[in-house]
Parts: C-alpha cells; sequence; structure tokens
C-alpha cells in the first residue's frame, strides 16, 4: 500500500475540528437526547475528527490511544446510519469486531443505550458462554452484532449467522487482533460482508499486518491520527521501581493495600492466582483475571473492580487492551512489559477520558536494561527509585500502606511469618513459618526428646 498511510509517516490532521457540541456534527435527535442524559456533551477529538466522514458513508482509518473515546466515534455514525432498517433473522447489518471478550462487552454496554433509543437490536457475540443463547438472539433479528472473531466465526460456520448484508463493518484495535493470531479469521469475515459497504478500522498503531487491511478491504480512506501512540501517555506520570528479589511481593502487597483501587499485571496466568491468594491472604481485596476464567467469573469480577467490591485486580495482557474503569489512576507492572506495544497498552488502563493517572514497573536490578530498552522504544521516560518496602518515598507515589493482615474469606496467611515485626520478603523467600517454634520440626524434636528419654528410663529400669 501506499507510504502515506504507515505507522511511521502517517499523515496527521493540521487541527482537530473545533467541535462545541454533539449537536453540531448532525447526529439524530435521539442520539442527541441519550447523549444529554448520559452527562455526554462536548466531543472528543477523534469524535469531532471521524463522525463527520462515519456520518457521510465514507471508510475511516483512525489512530488514536486507548481511551481516546474511539467507541462513540465509530459506534455513533454506525447506529446513525443503520437507523430505520430491520435485519431479518441470521442477518445483522452492522458488524464491529474487537480481539477480547471484555472489551465485545464493554463496546456492547457503551452503545446499548444509543442503540435502544433508535430501535435498534444489538447482540454481543462471544466465547466463554452459551453459544446457543446468541444463535437465540441472531435468529431473533440484531441489526448490530459487536463480536469476537473465533464466536462469531464460529455462529458462521454452524450456519446460525450470514454475513452478506453487513453493510458496516467496523475493526477496533486491529492491531491488536493481527497480533493474536486472528488476522485470518478476520479476513474471512470481510470477505463476507457487502463488497460496496463502509469499513472502518481504529487502532492505536497501523503497522505490519495493519496494512494489509486498510490495503484489501478500505476504499480511499479518510485518514485521521488525533492522538498518535508516540504521545500516549502525556497524562501519566511513568516510574520505574527498582526493587530486590526477596522485597518484590512486599512492596507489591503494599502497593495493593493501598486507599483506592490498582490494576496490577503480571506476564503468567499461575503468577497472578499466585499473587491473588497471598493478596487476599494479607487482607487486600484483590481477585484474578485471565483467559483460564470462565466468561461469567471475569464478567462478574470486572463488575466488582468496578463497583469497588475489589479493589485490587491482579491479570494477564487479556485486561490491557479495552477495559475501561472510571477514575482508574494507578496501574502497576508487576512483571515487566517486553513489547513497548504491551507497556503503551496496559498504562492506558489509567488517565482515560482526560484523566491523569501513574504507571509503576517493577524490576529486578537484572532487568535495568532490558526495560529501559523498552521504555525508549514505547517513547517513555519514566522516573527511576530504588525502593524498599515501608519506605516513605514509596506510599508518597503510590499511596502504599501495610495491609491489615486478616485473610479474607478464611484465605490461609501463606509464606507470612507469625511475627509482624520481622520484616516480610516475599513468597517463596521466607522460612517455612512452620518450622519455628510450634512447627513440623520442633515437634520432630520433642517427639525426639520423648523417645530419648523413654529409652533411658527404660535402661534405668533394666539396670543399665
Amino acid at each position: 500500500m501506499s507510504e502515506s498511510v504507515r505507522d511511521d509517516v502517517l499523515p496527521q490532521d493540521s487541527a482537530p475540528p473545533s467541535v462545541a457540541s454533539f449537536a453540531q456534527l448532525g447526529l439524530p435527535a435521539e442520539i442527541l437526547r441519550t447523549l444529554d442524559e448520559h452527562g455526554v456533551t462536548v466531543p472528543f477529538p477523534v469524535q469531532a475528527a471521524t463522525l463527520p466522514d462515519a456520518l457521510a458513508g465514507r471508510d475511516v482509518l483512525g489512530r488514536g490511544r486507548t481511551g481516546s473515546g474511539k467507541t462513540l466515534a465509530f459506534g455513533l455514525g454506525m447506529l446513525a446510519r443503520t437507523a430505520g432498517r430491520r435485519a431479518q433473522p441470521k442477518e445483522p447489518l452492522a458488524l464491529v469486531l474487537v480481539p477480547t471478550r471484555e472489551l465485545a462487552q464493554q463496546v456492547g454496554e457503551a452503545l446499548t443505550p444509543y442503540a435502544e433509543a433508535l430501535r435498534l437490536r444489538l447482540a454481543t457475540v462471544v466465547g466463554g458462554v452459551s453459544i446457543g443463547r446468541q444463535a437465540a438472539a441472531l435468529r431473533d433479528g440484531a441489526e448490530i452484532v459487536v463480536a469476537t472473531p473465533g464466536r462469531l466465526h464460529d455462529l458462521v460456520e454452524r450456519k446460525g449467522c450470514r454475513l452478506g448484508r453487513v453493510r458496516i463493518a467496523v475493526l477496533d484495535e486491529a492491531d491488536q487482533m493481527c497480533d493474536m493470531g486472528f488476522l485470518p479469521q478476520v479476513t474471512e469475515i470481510l470477505d463476507q460482508v457487502r463488497a460496496d459497504g463502509q469499513r472502518m478500522l481504529f487502532s492505536a498503531t497501523l503497522d505490519r499486518d495493519v496494512d494489509q487491511l486498510v490495503q484489501s478491504y478500505l476504499r480511499d480512506p479518510v485518514v485521521h491520527s488525533v492522538d498518535p501512540s508516540s504521545s500516549a501517555v502525556s497524562a501519566i506520570e511513568h516510574h520505574v521501581f527498582v526493587v530486590h528479589g526477596p522485597d518484590r511481593y512486599a512492596v507489591t502487597t503494599e502497593i495493593a493495600a493501598r486507599d483506592g483501587r490498582v490494576l496490577l499485571f503480571l506476564d503468567t496466568k499461575h503468577g497472578v492466582d499466585q499473587l491473588t491468594r497471598h493478596l487476599r491472604a494479607s487482607g487486600v481485596a484483590a481477585a484474578a483475571l485471565h483467559s483460564g476464567k470462565s466468561q461469567p467469573q471475569r464478567t462478574r469480577t470486572l463488575a466488582q473492580f468496578k463497583n469497588g467490591q475489589i479493589t485490587s485486580l491482579v491479570a494477564t495482557n487479556v485486561a490491557a487492551r479495552g477495559l475501561h474503569v472510571d477514575d482508574l489512576d494507578l496501574v502497576v507492572n508487576v512483571d515487566p512489559a517486553t513489547d513497548p506495544k504491551d507497556y503503551l497498552h496496559r498504562a492506558g488502563r489509567t488517565a482515560r477520558a482526560g484523566r491523569f493517572g501513574t504507571v509503576v514497573t517493577l524490576v529486578l536490578p537484572g532487568q535495568r536494561r532490558e526495560t529501559s530498552q523498552v521504555m525508549a522504544d514505547a517513547d517513555v521516560t519514566p522516573k527511576v527509585t530504588k525502593v524498599r518496602s515501608g519506605e516513605a518515598e514509596l506510599s508518597r507515589i503510590t499511596g502504599a500502606k501495610a495491609p491489615s493482615g486478616e485473610p479474607l474469606d478464611g484465605a490461609a496467611a501463606a509464606s507470612r511469618p507469625k511475627n509482624h515485626n520481622a520484616p516480610f520478603r516475599g513468597l517463596g523467600s521466607t522460612k517455612d513459618a512452620k518450622s519455628g517454634s510450634g512447627g513440623r520440626s520442633s515437634r520432630k524434636s520433642s517427639e525426639a526428646r520423648k523417645l530419648a528419654e523413654a529409652r533411658k528410663a527404660a535402661r534405668v529400669r533394666r539396670g543399665g
């Protein structure tokens, strides 16, 4: 494709249009009324830039950082252009493809009030829940479908969905869908929608496989890059905390025990589960989120995190894209990101919708060089601080404090010393608490002494 739309030389909007209200964009009265009811009055830059082209039926290629308002940017135009039409059973009229279940549900929830105002039916199609129920929703007729590629592919294969009448197709977080290996399914789906329909592609970056999608499926797209990825976190303070291995869990625990919510990222499901168990044993209201959890579990956990029942969400990168939580001001990379795009998307969970936030990355001394390179590639210059648990600087930056130590839900206080004055040096680095007074070793020593004394008494009785 033309080099003019590649990520490194993408043309920038000289100045986003100055739009004081959504009413200036030509949206239907029903949408304007619903926006007002939800307190949404002034469009974000990406919305002001792209909605006129979306409403005009143009193909749109948009790059904007996560949290910049892309959902309404493509969603309102799609809904307005679909209003007044009626879908036949199994034949939706508009489609939004997203990479993860959480993002699909979030997009569906965000668009539902506006769809209902226009009397449009919206179905969310994701894995991990009953495919039969989703097939029934499509069979009843849904004008708008928000889907992950895998589950939509399954429904098409089962003849539960036909895409030939889809006249508006949106790809949200296109770069992640490519990174996750969805490109073959995405292209297969796009090959089935109306060839003369409208395409809108939104992504944080427009490189590699995303180029292929643009070249193959977008016709003379209008390009908008309102929030380029290199400026992705201007509203965020970035910190790197250099910690010693034995102190890593103690630092993490004190941060998680802060007043207010925190999102903690680790690389593996096992690591997420282990840290969650430890935090709950320490008295922190924590929950785990990763691909090994069922979809109802994941949905319930996110709801509890958003309403404050859970204050520490411990997650793999499944939560790095699309997750929106109001007023989330702290993200912690317990395991440092090894890819600049992953770092930016993790960081993008805070400072959303024009707010400010803090991102902290914990690194061991041996990880500093690799982490510095990732930060440089992400065009981020963090403040580097050596910290230890219990220090004032740790509390100043993150609000860290000592946990209550009262286990939740009967969780065992794994690897916590009984003496609370003793420094806690992290899971896997303390001696087994049972090996101290009253522990297994003590019991064995006591039994050995009793046996020796019994043998001695027997010898005395025998005259030995």
